[in-house]
């Protein structure tokens, strides 16, 4: 069932379906009474966050796979095919898989953010709700990335339908009359940031590891989604990062550390560099779909990273020690190790969302962008010091360009990449080591988004227009 989540679809599934309390949630109609309800969706909606469809693997591989960070091996078990050839279809696997699962995190936010309680205790609704407007706009923020026009090139283009409702007390009348257009850019990043904005607004400044959304997570993502809207914005992306750097209380991990960080399979409490990750155990995980095994030569393995990619980093850069080199398909080749729980009996690897090195890198950007060049290389450098790297003298436009270099050897293989390309709208110039006629991805190059699921617009005719190059 195609969903634009369950939020679209209920009213067209039969009335036993509607009847039935899911297993992996709290039942609509008659959960949200207490704190305690309100505490278990809360859960159910960091569940959904796990699976891989979205950032349990698929965001932060497609992040680098559609850029110049990794390809796929010619040794492969048969998985993102047409996304290293960028050959996607309407009918393709992974963007419907996306797209429900991200309208499904959306439902189960709103059913949170919609619940009234009037004899709860306010902070503890208000951290619940707060967390929930955080991941309704994080949620909203992957979809308009992968399926819209960048804000930053036209704001004014279709974006994604933006959904915040929830009737419990009228579902199926309510649902069948759901059949929303789509919003614009501009429309969906205005929820984005408010959003964010009341999640900051009603959370409490501690969270209890970082696995939970906090305050200060809610606004790290909020710079990351200023940073995407581009000029006009850069001073808005400015402040929202140096609050996190003046009173988020984070920190970098010693170089010395940097290795073991990645090899640690639990959330942390101490704040340093992981600021928010979707936890991952050895009871909830994604088994054989794991984002370990594509990386892992002892699982699928069939993800590697670029030559390019590994000659930029020094020799003493501890960033190069998480990356190995061998061969593969009889070439050389050079294996991820940033997710090293893949067989680990006892937990697995979390999925790191944002962390503190983010915030610096959006941080010295927009200082950059902003005319405060000092301070932007004061920032810079507190992150290359940290790994062992040498410290920039820059300035101007060479300055913006080693931010940038600095941002894609700081976050590969987390999902960042091609962003810097579509927010900058940049063409992707990608390898030899991909299809031949995928190696450069002009700007204006319809193949540069998903397209909207064939099963969406089967269901709700009202998604129309379809992204170009994608046929009606």
């Amino acid at each position: 069932m195609s969903l634009l989540s369950a939020t679209m679809l209920l009213g067209s599934c039969k009335d036993e379906f509607l009847e039935k309390e899911p297993h992996s949630s709290v039942p609509i109609v008659t959960a949200i009474t207490t704190e305690d309800e309100l505490g278990t969706a809360v859960t159910g909606l960091y569940a959904s966050m796990r699976t891989y469809e979205t950032w349990g693997r698929n965001i932060p591989v497609l992040g680098d796979l559609l850029a110049d960070n990794t390809y796929i091996s010619a040794d492969n078990a048969g998985r993102y095919l047409t996304q290293n050839a960028f050959r996607l279809t309407p009918g393709s696997a992974e963007p419907t898989e996306m797209w429900n699962n991200l309208y499904e995190t959306i439902l189960r936010a709103n059913v949170i953010i919609n619940a009234e309680l009037p004899n709860a205790d306010e902070a503890t609704v208000g951290q619940y709700k707060g967390e929930a407007y955080a991941i309704r706009a994080l949620a909203f923020h992957e979809l308009v990335k992968f399926f819209a026009t960048p804000y930053s090139v036209n704001p004014s283009a279709p974006g994604v339908p933006v959904v915040t409702e929830f009737n419990a007390e009228n579902l199926t009348d309510y649902y069948v009359s759901q059949q929303p257009k789509r919003n614009t850019v501009a429309e969906v990043y205005e929820q984005i940031i408010a959003d964010y904005d009341e999640a900051y607004r009603l959370m409490g400044k501690g969270a209890a590891n970082s696995s939970y959304i906090s305050k200060y997570a809610a606004k790290a993502l909020q710079a990351r989604a200023y940073l995407f809207m581009g000029e006009g914005y850069y001073d808005e992306a400015r402040d929202a990062a140096l609050d996190v750097y003046n009173n988020g209380s984070y920190s970098l991990i010693p170089a010395t550390d940097y290795v073991s960080y990645w090899s640690n399979p639990v959330p942390v409490r101490n704040r340093v560099e992981t600021i928010f990750e979707i936890s991952i155990d050895a009871i909830d995980n994604n088994g054989s779909n794991a984002l370990a095994n594509m990386y892992d030569q002892g699982g699928y393995g069939d993800i590697v990273a670029t030559p390019e990619l590994y000659n930029l980093y020094a020799e003493d850069d501890v960033r190069k020690d998480v990356i190995e080199e061998g061969e593969k398909a009889n070439e050389d080749a050079y294996f991820v190790n940033k997710y090293t729980n893949r067989t680990n009996a006892s937990d697995k690897d979390d999925i790191k969302v944002i962390r503190y090195s983010e915030v610096l890198l959006t941080l010295a950007e927009a200082y950059a962008r902003t005319g405060a060049g000092a301070e932007a290389l004061d920032i810079l450098n507190e992150l290359t010091v940290a790994r062992n790297a040498a410290e920039y003298t820059s300035s101007g436009d060479q300055l913006i360009q080693d931010i940038l270099t600095e941002r894609r050897k700081e976050l590969a293989f987390e999902g960042d990449r091609y962003w810097t390309f579509m927010r900058l709208n940049l063409p992707v110039q990608r390898t030899d080591r991909h299809p031949s006629d995928a190696r450069l991805i002009p700007v204006g190059d319809d193949r540069r988004l998903q397209p909207i699921p064939q099963g969406e617009i089967d269901a709700n005719p009202n998604i129309l227009p379809q992204n170009p190059g994608y046929g009606g």
